[in-house]
């Protein structure tokens, strides 16, 4: 199964709210539905943000809305994530040529699957037998559609005999890392253990981890990359230690209208999100929070991109845009 499909016209969803303690569908009958379960977090992930948000220029063109509309009503979700407006603008595009808004939507979604699935190829070559490996946040299935992008490596190795072990920050506020992510290990049966995101410094500089692999949300032209908040300073730490930090995102992801990750946008999110954990307040009442969604891990801390075309240093960035 996977994290997002259409089915009769509506859009379903595995809530990723709910889970691990509950497994659940949403069904987005309307291109607003699909909006609420974007922002909302009932799917999170770039690529699969992108592919939620074709499915419901789908919808919408199935319905025969205004597709300026539901273009605009899909585009004002999340700000971040640069495959949202890559799917977007394929669909647009697409429909304007006379397409089958559906096909394109579809072709979409197989598109990037195949795509993670290269990525997973290229990636696993990086990873070698024995190795304990740290993940940030949820850029598995869950967060694309089926082998993920950071887990997609992961998948392999596992899937090729190598025995590795995966460090699984908790990843606050959301605990995505805790909730999805370790969630995916355990189906894949891939010995892990999750740790509070304050302690990943510890276990580096232990000698216990062999390399990170994050997931991005989008990434700048010089190889700057904004991902889950939190991500910024695992890099650093990395690069303290000597450690390989690695990126592994489709094509998709990089916004080469960007000169850099000054020029990202950062979605701030509300404070509850800080305060509470789940309907339990776990802060003082009268007590305020920042809650940035993002943040950005400057190139010179990143050890390589893996792509569905390959492995590129940031310093190689300028490659795939030409390409």
């Amino acid at each position: 199964m996977r994290a997002v499909w259409f089915e009769d016209g509506i859009v379903k969803l595995i809530d990723q709210r709910k889970l691990p303690l509950h497994f659940e569908i949403f069904e987005a009958s309307t291109p607003e539905d699909v909006a609420f379960a974007i922002k909302e977090m009932v799917v999170r992930g770039a690529p699969a943000i992108g592919i939620t948000a074709a499915y419901g220029m789908a919808q919408g063109w199935l319905q025969r809305r205004n597709m300026d509309e539901v273009f605009e009503i899909l585009k004002n979700t999340r700000p971040t994530a640069h495959d949202l407006f890559y799917a977007l603008n394929f669909m647009r595009e697409g429909i304007s040529r006379g397409g089958d808004a559906v096909k394109l939507a579809e072709e979409y979604a197989e598109s990037i699957i195949e795509k993670c699935r290269k990525i997973g190829e290229n990636g696993e070559k990086l990873i070698k037998d024995g190795y304990r490996i740290l993940t940030h946040c949820n850029a598995g299935a869950l967060a694309v559609g089926d082998w993920g992008t950071a887990t997609a490596p992961i998948r392999m190795a596992y899937r090729n005999g190598k025995k590795i072990f995966v460090w699984v920050d908790e990843t606050r506020p959301r605990l995505q890392g805790a909730r999805l992510t370790a969630w995916e290990m355990q189906q894949e049966g891939i010995e892990h253990a999750i740790i509070a995101d304050n302690a990943a410094g510890y276990f580096m500089r232990k000698g216990g981890v062999d390399m990170v692999i994050v997931g991005a949300d989008r990434i700048a032209s010089n190889g700057d990359v904004a991902n889950k908040i939190g991500t910024y300073e695992k890099a650093v730490v990395a690069h303290e230690n000597g450690i390989p930090f690695y990126v592994a995102a489709p094509i998709s992801t990089f916004d080469f209208s960007l000169s850099s990750g000054d020029d990202i946008p950062i979605e701030e999110r509300s404070e509850d999100e800080v305060l509470f954990c789940r309907e339990c307040r776990i802060a003082p009442h009268g007590s305020r929070a920042r809650n940035p969604a993002f943040d950005v891990t400057p190139a010179k801390y990143i050890t390589g991109i893996i792509t569905e075309i390959g492995v590129f240093k940031p310093s190689e960035v300028e490659k795939l845009k030409k390409l």
